[in-house]
C-alpha cells in the first residue's frame, strides 16, 4: 500500500518539535539559569567581532549610500547609459574607501581636538581638587553662618555618620583594595580586547558593505522559500518597518546628541563655565539615553562646577534646563519625529527593563527595541481585527462592554448613561 504524504503531518511534527524545544529551554532557564547565561555569554564573546562588524556596517551604510548615490554616481555614469558591472564594482569600492576615510577623519578630529582638552581638564581637576574642596567648604561655611538651624542639622548628620564612614573605610574598603585593583586590571584587559574586536569588526564591515545587496537577496530568497508568498511579503514588510524604526531612531538620536553637545559647548563657553569641553562631552554622550540621559549628564557636571564656583553652577543648571526644553520640544521632534510612537509610560518602562538586563547599552537601545515590539504587536492585533471586520481604533473600545455576536454591534459598559448622553445631544 502506497503511503500518501500530507503536509499537515509535517506541520504537526514541526509544531511538536518547537514545543519540545521551548520546554527544554524553559527548563534550563528555570533550573539551570546560571549555566545557560554563561553559555550565552561565551557564545556572544566568541561572536563579538562579527557582531561589531554587523553593527558598524549598519551604522555606516547610510553614509555609504549617500556617498555612492549622491557624490560618486555621476562621476562613473556617463549620460543615460546604465553602469556596467565593472563600473558598479569600482563605484562601491570607491564609496567604501571614502566612507572609511570619513570615519578616520572623525576619529582623528575627536582625538586631536577633544581628547587633549578632556585629558587636560581631568588632569586639572585632579591637581586642583584640594583647592575646589576648600572653596566649597568656605562657601558652605558662609551659607551656614547665615542659617544656624541648617548648620546645626548638618553638624548632627556629620557627627552621626562620620564614625560609620571611617569604620567602613577601615573595615571594608581598605581590605578590598586588592580586589579593586584586580577589577581595574580586568577592565583594562577588556578594553584592549574590545578595541581588537572593533578592528576585526571594521574589516568584517567592509566585506558586508561590499556585498550588502547579495546578502539581502539571499535573505529574501530564504524567506520566500520557507513561507508562502503572502506571509513572506508581510514578513519582509515587517522587517522594513523594524529597519525604519530602529535605524531612524539610532541615527537620529546620535545626530541629536551631537548637536546638543555642540550647543552645550557654545553656551558654556559664552557663560565662562569651567571645563566646557569636558562638560559638553558628558552632556552629549549621556543625551543618547532617552528620558534619563539629561539628568545622568547634568548631575555630575553640576557637582563638578559646584566645587569650583557655586554661582556658575546655578547658571549652568538654568542653561541645561533651557537646553533640554529646546531639545525635547523643538530639536528632538524635528530630527526624530514620531519614530517610536511610544507614550511616556512605555518609554520609562522600556528604559527600566532593558537597562536592568543590559545596563547602559540597554538604556540606549531599549526604546527603539520596545517600539518595534510594540508596533509589531499592534500590527498583528489590527490584522486579526480586520479579518474579523472589527474596528482597529482604540477609541472604539474605551467604553466597550461587549460585542453582539450576530450583528457585531458595540454595546457600551453603561448603556443607560450612553442613552442619556445621546438624548441630551439630540435635545441640544
Amino acid at each position: 500500500m502506497k503511503f500518501r504524504w500530507d503536509k499537515k503531518y509535517l506541520y504537526w511534527g514541526i509544531t511538536a518539535l518547537l514545543v519540545i524545544g521551548a520546554s527544554i529551554c524553559l527548563f534550563f532557564l528555570m533550573f539551570r539559569g546560571a549555566n545557560f547565561k554563561d553559555g550565552v555569554a561565551q557564545i556572544i564573546s566568541i561572536a563579538m567581532p562579527i557582531i561589531d562588524g554587523l553593527v558598524l556596517a549598519y551604522l555606516l551604510t547610510p553614509v555609504l549610500n549617500f556617498i555612492e548615490k549622491q557624490a560618486l554616481r555621476h562621476v562613473f555614469k556617463k549620460g543615460r547609459q546604465a553602469l556596467t558591472d565593472k563600473q558598479k564594482k569600482y563605484l562601491r569600492m570607491s564609496a567604501i574607501v571614502l566612507t572609511l576615510l570619513f570615519v578616520v577623519l572623525i576619529i582623528y578630529a575627536f582625538s586631536s581636538v577633544v581628547l587633549p582638552q578632556l585629558f587636560k581638564s581631568i588632569q586639572s581637576i585632579v591637581f586642583q581638587f584640594p583647592v575646589y574642596v576648600n572653596n566649597l567648604t568656605a562657601w558652605l561655611q558662609k551659607v551656614l553662618a547665615d542659617n544656624p538651624e541648617v548648620e546645626s542639622y548638618i553638624n548632627d548628620l556629620i557627627n552621626t555618620y562620620t564614625p560609620e564612614l571611617r569604620s567602613w573605610m577601615n573595615d571594608t574598603l581598605l581590605p578590598q583594595m586588592n580586589a579593586v585593583l584586580k577589577v581595574v586590571s580586568n577592565y583594562a584587559f577588556n578594553v584592549l580586547k574590545a578595541l581588537w574586536n572593533m578592528i576585526i569588526g571594521l574589516i568584517i564591515s567592509v566585506y558586508i558593505m561590499g556585498s550588502k545587496e547579495k546578502f539581502i537577496g539571499q535573505a529574501k530568497k530564504a524567506i520566500y522559500s520557507a513561507m508562502d508568498i503572502k506571509r513572506a511579503n508581510s514578513f519582509i514588510e515587517d522587517i522594513r518597518f523594524v529597519h525604519r524604526t530602529f535605524g531612524g531612531f539610532i541615527s537620529g538620536k546620535l545626530l541629536d546628541s551631537l548637536l546638543i553637545g555642540i550647543l552645550c559647548f557654545a553656551g558654556t563657553s559664552i557663560m565662562g563655565t569651567p571645563y566646557p569641553v569636558l562638560i559638553s562631552v558628558i552632556i552629549g554622550v549621556t543625551n543618547i539615553v532617552p528620558f534619563f540621559g539629561p539628568y545622568l549628564g547634568a548631575i555630575p557636571s553640576a557637582l563638578l562646577i559646584l566645587m569650583i564656583d557655586p554661582i556658575q553652577c546655578l547658571y549652568f543648571l538654568i542653561f541645561i534646563l533651557v537646553l533640554q526644553q529646546f531639545d525635547g520640544n523643538i530639536l528632538g521632534p524635528k530630527i526624530l519625529g514620531d519614530s517610536t510612537g511610544l507614550s511616556s509610560f512605555w518609554v520609562i518602562f522600556s528604559i527600566t527593563i532593558f537597562g536592568g538586563f543590559m545596563g547602559v547599552p540597554g538604556m540606549v537601545i531599549g526604546v527603539p527595541t520596545f517600539a518595534v515590539i510594540y508596533a509589531l504587536c499592534r500590527r498583528w492585533i489590527n490584522r486579526n481585527l480586520a479579518k474579523k471586520k472589527l474596528p482597529t481604533e482604540t477609541e472604539e473600545y474605551k467604553e466597550l462592554g461587549r460585542i453582539d455576536e450576530t450583528s457585531k454591534e458595540f454595546i457600551p459598559c453603561h448603556p443607560a448613561e450612553e442613552s442619556e448622553e445621546k438624548q441630551s445631544k439630540e435635545d441640544k
